[in-house]
């Protein structure tokens, strides 16, 4: 019930911005929820928008469910951004049923080669994790810009983006003319194999057990640092494949703008999916379904587009809130 509650009072609290937007609330609401779901295009572009964070959301949540606070998945989002450009490329001469398991191999292991460095500090030295993953998310912003401003700019425009990928290196469309694309279903199958593993493995249990408390799983005889270990570069290579979805599938190429925080945004997805599969996906719709909804009211309603931000934002801090109050109780006493 926590994220139904959380929705009702999201919007009760973002009503005021919307008044003093000169809109109505309840109109505004229903070009946020509603609209979006009225036309086929529209619901098409919000499976498009849900996809990478679905993606970053799954990351996050393999990684949280273990007690390993990866905020680098933004990071790591733009490692396998790069290993696709530069493989989709590279590959272009062989078939598409050859090429596009590769991207997806080179994005996983980019963004699991990304994640290493934080995860062996982590488990080796006891460093923060959430203090180098997120510095890491800058390092490889550098990165990225030293590439599409070096080797990889554009040598007839001068734009800063990587060279087009190959057309078998291009995610096929699941439905024609619509950029909905084969990472949908790369993302469905990443919620699908966090519910298996987490729920019908003997890892999953592990792991769960070291996100509730590491000396009790300790005790039991769980490799605390193994499990961690490896649920931190899994992340990182789920986090990789959503780099590769949105250059294979959309973009075609690298640019520096490729994310808008899709990283940052899978914390929130995480969080509002309590750790969940089937909460991630749903929070992940929720997101996509905003962020298209923030187009339609700001074009008929004139409300500014980053409305749809500030109630991302105000959800997850209601969200956290509640959960936070879940740990007391309300006794009233006759005096």
């Amino acid at each position: 019930m926590i994220p139904a509650i959380a929705l009702v009072v999201t919007f009760i609290l973002t009503s005021g911005l919307i008044i003093w937007g000169k809109a109505n609330p309840l109109e505004a609401y229903y070009y946020f929820l509603i609209a979006p779901l009225s036309s086929r295009v529209s619901v098409l572009e919000v499976l498009v928008k849900a996809t990478p964070l679905i993606l970053t959301g799954v990351a996050v949540t393999f990684a949280f469910a273990a007690g390993y606070y990866n905020i680098g998945a933004e990071g790591q989002l733009y490692a396998g951004a790069i290993a696709a450009a530069g493989l989709g490329v590279a590959l272009g001469g062989l078939p598409a049923w050859l090429v596009i398991p590769l991207l997806l191999l080179g994005g996983f292991m980019a963004g699991l080669l990304w994640a290493l460095l934080p995860a062996l500090l982590k488990v080796k030295l006891a460093v923060d994790e959430v203090v180098t993953t997120l510095l890491l998310n800058s390092v490889m912003l550098y990165v990225v810009s030293a590439l599409l401003n070096g080797p990889w700019r554009d040598p007839e425009s001068g734009w800063p983006q990587s060279p087009e990928i190959a057309a078998s290196a291009q995610l096929p469309q699941l439905v024609a003319r619509s950029r909905l694309h084969l990472g949908f279903l790369i993302a469905l199958l990443a919620v699908a194999a966090l519910w298996f593993v987490l729920s019908r493995t003997g890892f999953g249990l592990k792991m769960r057990a070291v996100g509730l408390g590491k000396e009790a799983a300790r005790f039991a005889g769980v490799r605390v640092e193994r499990t961690t270990l490896i649920a931190a570069l899994v992340s990182g290579g789920i986090a990789g494949i959503a780099g590769m979805v949105e250059v294979a599938g959309i973009q075609f190429h690298l640019i520096g703008e490729l994310s808008p925080g899709y990283g940052y945004t899978g914390i929130i997805i995480a969080t509002l999916g309590a750790l969940n599969p089937l909460g991630v996906g749903a929070a992940a719709f929720f997101f996509g379904l905003i962020d298209t909804g923030a187009q339609t009211v700001s074009r008929a309603l004139g409300v500014p587009v980053y409305l749809g931000e500030v109630t991302q934002a105000t959800m997850l801090l209601v969200t956290l809130g509640m959960f936070l109050l879940q740990r007391y109780r309300i006794h009233l006493r006759r005096l």
